[in-house]
């Protein structure tokens, strides 16, 4: 099986006709790690990030087009099923997009089904730390960046706006700081890059052989 890092280093040598280099790294990254997870589970890449057939395609042709025929035969059939709780997360991050650009309209379906995972967002996006995660929210969802002036952890943030501006009692304590459960949405966020977790079980293997 093909590792993350490799895929990822197989979709950033190629040319990339947007040519902006932070991009290009979070869609290779987060790209990478659903190709690697699609070939140990039945996940489709479609189920994975979120996209159909069409966004795959459209991502492909924005930044990896030497990539496109990869990628659209690890989409499967292509369909793409929301749970309600992603429908709000998904109408969130459309509504706070920066500028409402298709690749914002991508981003927003990528984070929503990537933020289901279990890791850190940052984690489950194949980035390598959280401010990379931070630097795309200002990028392309700035409204929601400047919300979030106490760096609340993002996942936790996101789900939190939802509940709030929904009229759920999603907290009862009356501010944050008095809140039990403070550590879980500001404690730290740092962790092993899912990229780096992935080559060191590969080498691992490879010295085990």
């Amino acid at each position: 099986m093909e590792p993350a890092a490799q895929i990822y280093q197989d979709l950033i040598g190629g040319p990339h006709p947007l040519g902006d280099e932070f991009d290009v790294h979070v869609a290779a990254s987060v790209l990478a790690i659903s190709l690697a997870e699609a070939q140990h589970s039945r996940r489709s890449v479609s189920q994975s990030l979120g996209l159909d057939a069409s966004g795959l395609a459209q991502l492909a042709d924005a930044f990896f087009p030497h990539a496109k025929t990869r990628l659209l035969d690890a989409a499967g059939d292509g369909a793409v099923a929301w749970g309600a709780d992603e429908e709000c997360l998904r109408d969130l991050l459309l509504k706070f997009s920066t500028a409402a650009t298709g690749y914002q309209r991508v981003l927003a379906d990528i984070l929503t089904r990537r933020a289901q995972g279990a890791n850190h967002l940052w984690q489950d996006l194949g980035l390598q730390d959280r401010t990379e995660l931070t630097r795309l929210m200002q990028r392309h969802f700035a409204p929601l960046k400047e919300r979030n002036s106490h760096d609340m952890k993002w996942k936790k943030f996101l789900y939190r706006t939802i509940c709030r501006d929904e009229g759920y009692g999603f907290c009862a304590a009356p501010t944050c700081g008095e809140c039990d459960d403070y550590q879980i949405c500001f404690g730290d966020e740092a962790g092993e890059s899912l990229m780096s977790l992935a080559r060191l079980q590969t080498v691992k293997a490879a010295v085990r052989a």
